[in-house]
């Protein structure tokens, strides 16, 4: 079955998927919350369009972005019976969920979808490194070099995390964000077109703050 979100209210409807039996597809608005950290594991789930964070609530109640996701990405892991985190919609997406137990009938989707779990697992070691290592302008620079798509030479980059969530990814307070992007404005390497759009004049220097080669 397949279910379709209503971008009003979020809800959504099932509706017939072609191929795989225990696979289904949503269309989730923004902003919606798609799994609980805590709640039964019973599906695994990968973006076939649009973008999702997982999330950790920690033990003082500050909240933790652990990793963003993109088309391809997959969620839902758990190392026992329960989700490990919870996850959001940034934007309105398109999600493909599969039954747990498929993973052991069909080793073709397992394998794909392993595959997908270890390049996830290298960007969230670069992300380890970020929040262990890096100052908070290096940060924000490695944040939103991290948004340029692959081959992009100008344009403007359009942001579906608020300042708030970015510092949670990033691990520093608002305060701080909104400093870095100030700073990073200043010295001219970038522009702050809104609140969710920034222009990259100086790509070099970025690439070299956020510690790319």
């Amino acid at each position: 079955m397949r279910q379709i979100i209503d971008e009003r209210t979020g809800s959504y409807s099932r509706q017939p998927t072609m191929g795989e039996a225990h696979a289904s597809n949503m269309r989730i608005a923004a902003h919606v919350t798609v799994l609980h950290e805590g709640d039964p594991a019973r599906r695994i789930m990968e973006v076939v369009d649009g973008a999702v964070m997982l999330t950790k609530l920690l033990p003082d109640g500050r909240r933790q972005v652990v990793e963003l996701l993109g088309p391809g990405d997959v969620f839902g892991l758990a190392s026992c019976d329960a989700y490990a985190c919870s996850a959001e919609t940034l934007t309105a997406a398109t999600i493909t969920t599969h039954d747990r137990s498929a993973l052991e009938r069909d080793p073709v989707l397992a394998a794909r979808l392993l595959r997908r779990f270890e390049a996830q697992l290298c960007a969230m070691h670069s992300h380890a490194l970020v929040l262990g290592r890096m100052s908070a302008l290096e940060r924000v620079a490695f944040f939103l070099m991290r948004l340029v798509p692959e081959g992009m030479v100008g344009g403007t980059l359009r942001l579906s995390m608020t300042r708030q969530e970015i510092a949670d990814f990033l691990g520093l307070t608002l305060e701080t964000v909104s400093r870095a992007f100030s700073e990073l404005k200043r010295r001219g390497l970038v522009a702050l077109l809104r609140a969710d759009e920034v222009k990259i004049h100086d790509r070099g220097t970025m690439r070299r703050l956020a510690g790319a080669a």
